[in-house]
């Protein structure tokens, strides 16, 4: 039988010990994941994004951060409903990892430093998106693409004030490792209050 993964206490070391592994074997955006979120109505939605940011031990609302275009069908989903959920897959490891959380705005600050990290054309494409809406033809978003290329000819692009961040702060963790025969182990995580209780759930 597979040797069983081993878990301490705290949810986010494991999730650092699983994702550094990941990145070590994954051939291809380890940071991403499925966001799941729904509607008020309840009305679900899922896509991938991009993990950017995990804040550190100590931090008040410690959670995982994600940035986009605010009036997108995920954004009108949080919203709606602050509420969303997470699943990192690593088929290199035969691993998920599944969070479960509220979700709260990011910083302005946080969305101006990743927002400026980015390459030149993908922040021009952040103004010449109207990202979820529908699209008569491409030539339509490439025109307006050039339109915020003349307007801004150099580096310096600002940050459209529809773009930025979401912590979603979890309430709940799932490891997963795959196990022979589908016995698989499942270790999970709930928080009441500050505090972390650790448990396994059947396959």
């Amino acid at each position: 039988m597979t040797a069983l993964p081993e878990f301490g206490d705290d949810p986010f070391a494991a999730f650092l010990e699983w994702f550094d592994a990941a990145k070590l074997t994954e051939p291809s955006d380890p940071n991403a994941f499925t966001l799941a979120t729904a509607a008020a109505n309840g009305r679900p939605g899922a896509r991938i994004v991009l993990l950017k940011g995990m804040d550190e031990p100590g931090t008040l609302d410690r959670g995982f951060v994600f940035f986009t275009n605010m009036q997108s069908r995920k954004g009108e989903d949080l919203r709606e409903n602050p509420q969303a959920a997470m699943l990192f897959h690593w088929k290199s490891k035969n691993r998920q990892v599944r969070i479960e959380g509220q979700v709260r705005p990011a910083t302005g600050a946080e969305a101006d430093d990743y927002f400026a990290s980015r390459l030149r054309v993908s922040r021009l494409g952040a103004w010449a998106s109207q990202q979820s809406r529908r699209l008569i033809a491409r030539p339509v978003l490439e025109a307006k693409l050039a339109e915020m290329e003349a307007k801004y000819p150099d580096n310096d692009i600002p940050r459209p004030p529809d773009w930025g961040g979401y912590r979603i702060v979890p309430t709940q963790f799932e490891f997963w490792q795959d196990m022979p025969f589908r016995l698989h182990d499942r270790t999970v995580y709930t928080r009441d209050t500050k505090e972390w209780s650790r448990g396994k759930l059947y396959p």
